[in-house]
């Protein structure tokens, strides 16, 4: 599960076994967790995360989408 990048007290991931799945990134803060698409940017589940929250972190995904989206492409076409 490669860490892609760790804002705040959040960390961005994705799974080795993800590469089917179109460009996605994994976001954990202690027991929450959640999922977003990057393209578009769109949350595809969360467990534990309050709106606030989800808001903050999608705000925080808009900004890095970029690197996210690098990251990703590096990995899975490696």
């Amino acid at each position: 599960m490669p860490t892609v990048a760790k804002i705040g007290s959040y960390r961005f991931y994705f799974y080795s076994s993800d590469a089917n799945e179109p460009a996605h990134i994994h976001v954990k803060h202690e027991r929450f967790t959640a999922k977003f698409w990057l393209n578009p940017i769109r949350l595809q589940k969360s467990k534990g995360f309050s709106d606030n929250d989800l808001i903050k972190i999608q705000k925080l995904i808009e900004k890095n989408k970029e690197i996210f989206q690098e990251k990703w492409n590096e990995y899975f076409s490696a």
